[in-house]
């Protein structure tokens, strides 16, 4: 194909893009009202609509300071088709009640540009703003419309007086844009000229799928969260996964990624605990069929004393508060590590015991062996090189990729 035609291919895909997104008739919209205020005892039951499904996700953390009169315009890499868009706002960490005045979601051309006429107003109760308390979140009106897999969705938020800790995730592996000032209407790209590695307040996008389509959750840590892939391709593993699903045969579409940098299962540090996060990160999301539990590692490499027994004590009550709230789970064994510096035989024993338990004790509802897929066949203590970032942990885009390739698809399609 010629580069000639290749563009105009590519601009016409934008154009439709936009047209899909702008779909459905304007007065179908309520009227913005001038401002709302969310009460954080009714954030969750807010969203649950049996038919929304979680198209985005990526967890909530402490991002230091907030700024008054800051725009953010976030891009994120959507997994499952559907009408009715709506996102959700975090003040998870804040200190304070937490105000945004204009919100509006479109979808990516190139940079911080948007295609021409996708960029439309979000709204919460009918109002153009909202005010969040501290350690609640906010979901927005469903905005008319469909809005295509595997779209890069931009959400471009300002907030007049942010002040305290700041809500959101710090590794996106994606570049977003910052700008002084409320320019979240602005479809062109000069106003917004600086850019963010991270992604501030928006924690998930849910959408309204065809009946009987549901999401996975993939609960992790720095490998879940993508260290070591490309940046700014959606090479993570759980994103080659959305696009096995997307071509499958399967009622599960929508991924959310909820893997935090450093995370451990049992103790707060680098983002809350995976027992600690699990209500807001994971079972509260709408949709979410099946919990996919990757995570350990940091517990055993950190050399506090955590014991095999203790981490399968927290795989268990993760396990537990899955199935009561109805959800499966598939759990993925612990991967190789030696080479990194915390490595030890110690660290080493405990690994096997732990993966042992999630291969054969019977209480998870799939496996997926990511130790068999990652480890060398020369030592099975150490990742494959074909497969290695590079510091003997984090797998590379191929290592990434193959992990996705190792998930049995069908075991993500379970019901309790």
């Amino acid at each position: 194909m010629s580069a000639g035609r290749a563009r105009l291919r590519r601009t016409a895909a934008l154009l439709l893009l936009a047209a899909a997104f702008q779909a459905g008739p304007a007065h179908a919209q309520p009227q913005a009202q001038p401002h709302t205020q969310i009460q954080a005892q009714t954030q969750v039951k807010a969203v649950s609509h049996p038919k929304d499904v979680i198209t985005w996700g990526s967890s909530a953390d402490h991002l230091g300071d907030s700024v008054a009169d800051r725009g953010y315009r976030l891009v994120v890499h959507t997994s499952v088709a559907g009408t009715d868009l709506r996102i959700r706002l975090s003040n998870a960490f804040g200190d304070r009640p937490l105000t945004f005045d204009d919100v509006y979601a479109g979808v990516q051309k190139t940079g911080a540009a948007l295609v021409p006429g996708s960029n439309r107003r979000l709204t919460f109760d009918g109002a153009k703003s909202v005010t969040i308390p501290a350690g609640a979140v906010a979901y927005s009106d469903p905005l008319p419309g469909r809005l295509p897999a595997a779209t890069n969705l931009v959400v471009s938020i300002h907030s007049p007086d942010a002040a305290g800790p700041a809500t959101g995730h710090g590794m996106a592996m994606q570049t977003s844009y910052v700008t002084q000032g409320d320019h979240t209407g602005e479809e062109g790209a000069t106003a917004w000229t600086d850019t963010t590695g991270s992604w501030y307040y928006l924690d998930a996008v849910s959408v309204r799928p065809s009946a009987g389509i549901g999401a996975v959750v993939t609960l992790g840590d720095s490998i879940t969260d993508g260290w070591a892939s490309t940046s700014d391709l959606n090479r993570r593993w759980p994103d080659y996964l959305a696009r096995r699903l997307q071509n499958a045969n399967t009622a599960v579409k929508g991924v959310a990624n909820e893997g935090i940098s450093g995370n451990k299962v049992l103790a707060d540090g680098a983002g809350q605990s995976a027992l600690n996060r699990l209500q807001r990160d994971v079972l509260s999301h709408p949709g979410v069929r099946t919990v996919f539990l990757f995570e350990g590692v940091n517990d055993i490499k950190a050399h506090s004393g955590v014991t095999a027994q203790d981490l399968i004590a927290g795989y268990r009550e993760i396990i537990d508060r899955a199935h009561a709230a109805g959800k499966c789970v598939v759990g993925a064994t612990v991967g190789p590590f030696k080479g990194w510096p915390e490595w030890d035989a110690a660290g080493e024993a405990v690994r096997q015991e732990v993966n042992q338990f999630i291969r054969s004790s019977g209480e998870l509802d799939a496996v997926t062996d990511f130790d068999h897929i990652l480890r060398s066949p020369y030592d099975h203590e150490r990742m494959l090189p074909f497969f290695d970032g590079g510091d003997h942990i984090h797998p590379n885009d191929k290592g990434m990729a193959a992990m996705a390739d190792a998930v049995d698809l069908k075991s993500l399609d379970c019901a309790k």
